[in-house]
C-alpha cells in the first residue's frame, strides 16, 4: 500500500519517535479492514518503535478503525476508515506526537491546551480530497496526545456514508464535541482552545496588548504576508505577522504547477512550507486572530494601531496589509441559511459527500467548469449555471465539459434563491435573462464558484480602495496613508498569482524598511 518512496519518507519521520507507539485495530473480515491492517502492518515494519495489534472486537466501535496509543495507556487518538490522501500526514503527525515528539506549536498555547477541563470527546468527519480537513484533524489529534482527558476520532466520510447521512453532514471538516456540533470548516489548535476556554483567550488578548510597538507588522499569512515578514526580519528590525490562518488562499488550491523551481505541489504543502519558513526567522507569529481596524497615528512619531477581534491592539511603526481575498457569495435568499447544509464553496472538500446526488454549480469561469467536471465523476447529475450568455472558461475545459453526459449547462441564468426544507438544500431557483422565466432545479447541493472578493472590508474609510474594494497602491506598495503598505490579492494589482503576491510582499517590506530609515527617528533594531 505504501510505495518505496513513501516508506522511505515515513522511515525518516519516525526516527523522531521517543517512546513506543501501538496501533490497536478494530477490524472485521471485510475488504476495508484488510486494507487497514495492510497499512498498519507496513507502518509497523518501518520503525522498531511502532507495533500493530488487533484489538478485542467492540460491538460499538466503528469498523474499521484503529487507536494510536502508547502501550499500556489509552491515548485517545483514533482513525475510523483509511487516513490516506491529505490525511496521511495527519496519521504521521499522530504517530510522532503520541510517540513523544513535541508539537510545533507555541509553548503558551500548549500550556493552555493541557490546562483544559475534561473529559472531552471530539469526532471529526473528513474526506480524503479535503484540503481544509488536515488542519482540524491534526489540531484535535495534538490536543488528544497532550491531554489525558481528551479523545478524538477522525472519521473518513466515504467509509461511513450512512453515519454521514444520519448526522446530516454536508460539508467537511465537521466537528462534534460529546455528540453535539462544535464547529465547521478549518480550525487550528489556538482557535479550538480559545473556544473551549474563553478565559484563556482573554489572557492571551491581555498579553498581546502589553507588547511593545513593532517596526513592521504584517497582516496576512499567505505568500505576500509571509514574504513581507521574512524580508523585514532579515533587515534586523522588530517584525510580527498576524494571521487568521497561515497559508491564506493557497490552502484552498488543489494543485500548483507554476511556482518557479517547484514542478508540482499542493496548496496545503506549500502553505505548511510558508509557515515553516517564516518561523525560521525572528518573527513574532500571531495566529488565529483577525484584524478589525487600523488607526493611523494621532500625532507625528506615534505608532499605527491595529485592533484585533479579541479586543487587543498591536502597535507598529509600519503596517503591511496582505489579507488576500475570500470566496464571493451569491447574496440571494437561502444562501446563508443553508451554508454548510448544502451550500458550499469547495468541490474538492465536499464533493464526496454528494456522491450519487444531484448538485448545481454556479459560475462558468475556470473554477466553475473545473468544479463541474470534478463533480460529474461523483454526483448523479450536475447543473452548471452561468450568468453571461456564454461560459468564460478556457476552451480546453469547455470541450471536456461538453463531453460529459451527466452535466447540463444553462447560460443567461441569474440565481434567485437557494431552496430548502429548513434543514438542508432541496433546490436552486434561477431566472432566465433571455425571457424572464423562473425555473426551479431540484438539487441536494450548491457549489458557488463565482470568484473572489478582496478581504478589505475592515479597511473602509482608512486607506484608499477602488470600486472593487481593492487597496490602491503605487509601484512601491504604498497606500495613501503614510507607513501603511499593501501587497498581494487584496490590492489592485492586475494579476492574482502566488508568485506575483510573493513579489509584492517583498516590495512592500523593502518599502516599509525604506520608510523607517528615512523617518526622523531612524530604524530601531529588534
Amino acid at each position: 500500500m505504501l510505495g518505496p518512496d513513501l516508506r522511505a519518507q515515513l522511515a525518516v519521520h519516525l526516527q523522531h519517535l521517543r517512546t513506543p507507539v501501538e496501533l490497536v485495530a478494530d477490524l472485521d473480515d471485510g475488504a476495508a479492514s484488510h486494507r487497514t491492517w495492510e497499512l498498519l502492518s507496513e507502518i509497523a515494519e518501518v520503525s522498531p518503535l511502532v507495533s500493530a495489534v488487533r484489538g478485542v472486537p467492540d460491538p460499538d466501535a466503528r469498523i474499521p478503525s484503529f487507536l494510536v496509543t502508547r502501550p499500556g495507556e489509552d491515548v485517545g487518538v483514533r482513525f475510523a476508515g483509511l487516513p490516506l490522501g491529505h490525511e496521511l500526514a495527519s496519521l504521521v503527525l499522530a504517530l510522532l506526537h503520541v510517540g513523544g515528539h513535541p508539537p510545533q506549536e507555541d509553548a503558551d498555547l500548549l500550556a493552555r491546551a493541557r490546562a483544559l477541563e475534561g473529559p472531552l470527546h471530539f469526532e471529526t468527519y473528513f474526506s480524503l480530497t479535503c484540503q481544509n480537513c488536515p488542519d482540524v484533524v491534526q489540531a484535535l489529534n495534538t490536543l488528544s496526545a497532550l491531554h489525558p482527558q481528551v479523545s478524538h476520532t477522525a472519521i473518513e466520510g466515504g467509509a461511513f456514508a450512512a453515519e454521514i447521512e444520519e448526522r446530516g453532514v454536508l460539508s467537511v471538516p465537521a466537528v462534534f464535541l460529546d455528540g453535539e456540533p462544535f464547529g465547521q470548516g478549518r480550525m487550528g489548535l489556538a482557535e479550538i482552545v480559545a473556544r473551549l476556554d474563553p478565559a484563556s483567550g482573554e489572557q492571551e488578548a491581555a498579553e498581546l496588548a502589553t507588547r511593545a510597538a513593532y517596526d513592521v507588522l504584517v497582516v496576512g499569512g499567505g505568500p505576500a504576508g509571509v514574504t513581507a515578514a521574512m524580508y523585514a526580519a532579515r533587515k534586523g528590525i522588530r517584525t510580527a505577522l498576524l494571521a487568521e490562518r497561515m497559508g491564506g488562499q493557497v490552502l484552498d488550491t488543489a494543485g500548483i504547477e507554476n511556482f518557479p523551481s517547484v514542478v508540482r505541489t499542493e496548496g496545503t504543502h506549500l502553505g505548511a512550507a510558508l509557515e515553516s519558513h517564516v518561523r525560521e526567522h525572528d518573527v513574532d507569529v500571531v495566529v488565529a486572530h483577525r484584524a478589525t481596524s487600523v488607526r493611523p497615528p494621532e500625532q507625528p512619531g506615534a505608532p499605527i494601531a491595529v485592533e484585533l477581534s479579541n479586543g487587543a491592539t498591536l502597535a507598529s511603526r509600519t503596517v503591511v496589509i496582505a489579507t488576500g481575498a475570500r470566496w464571493r457569495r451569491l447574496g440571494v435568499p437561502g444562501e446563508e441559511e443553508y451554508l454548510n447544509r448544502g451550500v458550499t464553496f469547495c468541490p474538492h472538500c465536499d464533493g464526496p459527500l454528494f456522491r450519487g446526488k444531484r448538485v448545481a454549480v454556479v459560475g462558468g469561469g475556470n473554477s466553475g467548469v473545473e468544479a463541474a467536471i470534478d463533480l460529474a465523476g461523483l454526483a448523479a447529475h450536475v447543473t452548471l449555471l452561468e450568468y453571461d450568455r456564454a461560459l468564460r472558461a478556457d476552451a480546453v475545459l469547455q470541450r471536456t465539459l461538453r463531453g460529459l453526459s451527466t452535466v447540463d449547462v444553462v447560460t443567461s441564468a441569474e440565481t434567485e434563491e437557494v431552496l430548502g426544507d429548513g434543514h438542508r438544500v432541496t433546490g436552486l431557483r434561477y431566472a432566465s435573462r433571455d425571457d424572464g422565466s423562473i425555473h426551479d432545479v431540484p438539487v441536494d447541493g450548491v457549489f458557488v464558484q463565482i470568484g473572489l472578493l478582496p478581504a478589505t472590508d475592515w479597511l473602509s474609510g482608512v486607506v484608499g480602495l477602488n470600486e472593487r474594494g481593492e487597496v490602491v497602491v503605487d509601484d512601491r506598495g504604498r497606500t495613501d496613508v503614510a507607513g501603511v503598505f499593501a501587497a498581494g490579492d487584496c490590492t489592485a494589482a492586475p494579476y492574482k498569482q502566488i508568485v506575483t503576491s510573493a513579489g509584492d510582499g517583498a516590495t512592500a517590506a523593502l518599502s516599509a524598511f525604506d520608510h523607517l530609515i528615512r523617518s526622523p527617528e531612524g530604524a530601531r533594531a529588534g
